[in-house]
């Protein structure tokens, strides 16, 4: 079994506190990456969707986890379990030191989670606290004016890696 941190970065103009829409541990936030299978390399052809909230019985021995899916070329079997507790919001210190924050913990087995895909469900606020819910990042950016500050806010140069 293998951790891997997904980490997100963008920059923030006007912005902080990029995050899910119910917080980084947000049960119905759905994370799509596509995965690589570990006994053969194959890459799954669509994203796969994963959420804290899903959860199914493992096959064998007892417990649960948040995803099992099969490789189509070699047909094993891995899971992907999501591990609450570890996210913190992108913040506009750490976008303009470009570093990036750690959003979600997932334990794989069988399978590496690579190219995350990011959608909607998003939340951020503005420097003068205007938040901004429910924001799409699947186009790549967001862009918007919070009248309370009177200037444009804007997402963009989304990036996102998985940390071992």
């Amino acid at each position: 079994m293998v951790k891997f941190l997904l980490k997100i970065a963008a920059d923030l103009q006007n912005l902080t506190n990029l995050q899910p829409q119910g917080g980084c541990d947000d049960p119905s936030f759905s994370y799509l990456f596509k995965l690589k299978c570990e006994n053969c390399g194959e890459v799954s052809p669509r994203e796969t969707c994963v959420s804290l909230g899903d959860t199914v019985p493992l096959p064998r021995g007892k417990g649960t986890t948040n995803l099992i899916q099969k490789c189509k070329l070699c047909l094993r079997d891995g899971t992907v379990t999501v591990i609450p507790g570890r996210g913190k919001p992108l913040t506009q210190e750490e976008s303009e030191a470009e570093n990036y924050a750690p959003l979600m913990l997932f334990e794989c087995r069988g399978y590496e989670p690579i190219d995350y895909v990011f959608g909607g469900g998003w939340k951020v606020e503005s420097l003068e606290g205007t938040k901004f819910e429910g924001v799409d990042l699947s186009g790549g950016d967001f862009a918007e004016y919070d009248e309370e500050g009177e200037y444009d806010v804007k997402i963009s140069s989304l990036r996102s890696t998985f940390d071992v």
